[in-house]
């Protein structure tokens, strides 16, 4: 078994000088005009350290951070998890009528789509159900708080994107309309999926004489209106060009909305009939189960996570890791977390606890949500490359392993590398802010030794780094000694 990694540092600095900045890393620093001291690099190869270069020092990771969240998952969840949906109620059936509350319940699903939720809806008629005599009930008790993305700000200009979706345990279709748009000369034509239950959706672009390549440059973020009578108007603003067709995904409806009025939608479409309105609340305890949905198991979900870097995904795990009771059996369904202690406090706790064991000192390490979508995450290389270290010796190093993009081949690395040595060969976790560009992950050597690569870079010229990562890879891609 591999020593602790602070031990195999500490004893490959003692026995030679700390190895430097490989020159074409400088070089490319240099360039870029970014300081040697923004960038922490570890490089290790076995129990030496080929170089380290403030290594010890709490860096903003990014979406490297996304490795810390999926491998804790994978020990501690394990990889027979499945988030699931169910749909209950206390409410007895007479003839074709459930005679009080339909629930909806939330378990982490991270495959809950509006296909999945026609199905559950269809497992319901199948059983004779026709009428609901009561209200739509949304059950996101899971995580605590339920809703954590109330109240707050919007992480950046664009909080209608996908990737700013903050998931709460019952997240359909991660909250996205699918809008599709087309131009004439003269009007543009949008419309949207799925339908949603009195909902709907209208052009105020104003049409101009420009590339249908650019259509973003003239997007501004949707007006949503809530009538008196209860609809919901989305009006797409900014600018459009002419004779253009494009689709875009937008995530401008509260969630409570977006599920209750598409479960109403459907069962509208099968023919049933709701009597009641909806609300957030916790299910009566002796609530049946009606009909349920469960994900894929959590290996195929962490794939999805960080190959394209999802960050709802992630923070999905993330929360997971905190909703779990001590003595939770892996594959089981997940249960709800002390009303007392939020979620993202208990996933904390749970993550430096493994830490601990695997000999890596959390000193420094800060998490906020584990996706990298963050300004106050914090790990140093040293804490970094002793997760990955830890990723080899898993007994779901596999799982792991593979989920990495491929340097050159998919993810968020596919156009990356491709002419060098590492091209096919490294598997490169990757991460971006407007001030962070970070790598961590596995490349093997000249002599198909693999070593785990760490780099961070924390500057305001941040994203003109890229280069200095690659030619890291590149160099120890080519490194014989």
């Amino acid at each position: 078994m591999l020593r602790p990694l602070v031990l195999a540092v500490l004893l490959a600095c003692a026995a030679a000088v700390r190895a430097q900045l490989p020159p074409p890393v400088v070089q490319q620093l240099a360039a870029s005009k970014i300081p040697e001291d923004a960038i922490a690099v570890l490089v290790l190869r076995g129990d030496t350290a080929l170089v380290s270069h403030f290594a010890e020092r709490a860096m903003q990771p990014a979406s490297t951070i996304k490795l810390l969240t999926t491998l804790v998952g994978l020990e501690q969840l394990g990889p027979a998890f499945r988030g699931r949906t169910e749909l209950r109620s206390a409410a007895p059936v007479v003839q074709d009528t459930l005679m009080g509350d339909l629930i909806l319940r939330g378990g982490a699903d991270a495959d809950l789509t509006g296909e999945a939720l026609t199905g559950m809806l269809q497992a319901l008629r199948n059983q004779g159900v026709r009428k609901i005599d009561g209200r739509l009930v949304q059950d996101r008790q899971l995580f605590n708080p339920a809703r954590s993305d109330l109240g707050v700000p919007p992480f950046d200009a664009s909080p209608d994107a996908y990737y700013n979706v903050i998931p709460d345990a019952l997240l359909v279709n991660k909250n996205m309309l699918l809008i599709d748009m087309r131009s004439s000369a003269a009007a543009v034509q949008v419309a949207m999926q799925p339908q949603l239950d009195r909902v709907t959706i209208e052009s105020g672009f104003t049409l101009i004489d420009a590339d249908c390549a650019k259509w973003e440059d003239g997007w501004k973020q949707p007006q949503v209106v809530r009538e008196a009578d209860g609809k919901i108007r989305i009006r797409l603003v900014g600018t459009f060009p002419k004779n253009c067709a494009r689709g875009n995904s937008i995530n401008v409806l509260d969630r409570q909305d977006y599920v209750d009025r598409l479960v109403r939608q459907v069962w509208k479409q099968l023919g049933g009939e709701v009597t009641g309105p909806g609300l957030d609340a916790a299910m009566p305890a002796d609530a049946r189960l009606l009909a349920e949905h469960v994900s894929r198991s959590l290996p195929e979900v962490v794939r999805d996570i960080n190959k394209p870097s999802d960050n709802t995904l992630a923070r999905t795990v993330f929360l997971s890791l905190g909703s779990l009771e001590a003595d939770l059996v892996a594959g089981s369904h997940p249960a709800p977390a002390s009303p007392a202690q939020p979620t993202v406090s208990r996933t904390d706790l749970a993550i430096r606890n493994w830490m601990r064991k695997q000999g890596i000192n959390d000193g420094g390490l800060v998490l906020e949500n584990g996706s990298g979508l963050s300004r106050t995450e914090k790990i140093s290389a040293l804490q970094m490359a002793g997760v990955l270290q830890a990723g080899l010796r898993s007994k779901w190093a596999p799982e792991f392993q593979s989920s990495l993009p491929i340097a050159g081949i998919d993810g968020t690395m596919r156009r990356r590398l491709k002419d060098s040595p590492a091209y096919e060969r490294a598997r490169i976790k990757t991460g971006g802010l407007s001030n962070v560009m970070a790598i961590a992950g596995y490349v093997p050597d000249a002599n198909g030794q693999l070593c785990i690569v760490v780099a961070m870079i924390n500057s305001e010229r941040a994203g003109s780094g890229r280069a200095a990562l690659d030619a890291l890879i590149d160099w120890v891609s080519r490194s014989t000694q």
